[in-house]
């Protein structure tokens, strides 16, 4: 399995309701995408003021590498850029085998 972890920053102006459909879409994932076996979204809650500006996690688990790599090009994937992009700052993916 390998999981990706996405940490996002959003722009200043970026409203809250925008943070919800951007969430929305990320949770339908695993019943449009094959090989998407979970996805968790949620807000920063640490105590210890670490989080640099990123405010938002993003945990998604894919079966194998394979489903990975049919993630990446899938247009349900291209669609979920399209909400992201506007609002987004920055963005750390990083993704490693469980």
């Amino acid at each position: 399995m390998i999981r990706h972890i996405l940490l996002l920053k959003f722009k200043s102006e970026t409203q809250s309701s925008e943070i919800g459909i951007l969430e929305k879409a990320f949770l339908d994932l695993p019943q449009k995408i094959d090989g998407v076996l979970s996805v968790e979204f949620g807000a920063n809650n640490s105590p210890e003021g670490k989080n640099e500006g990123f405010t938002h996690a993003v945990m998604m688990t894919f079966r194998d590498d394979a489903a990975r790599d049919y993630y990446l090009p899938h247009p349900d994937h291209k669609a979920l850029g399209n909400i992201l992009r506007p609002i987004r700052q920055d963005i750390i993916v990083f993704d490693y085998n469980i």
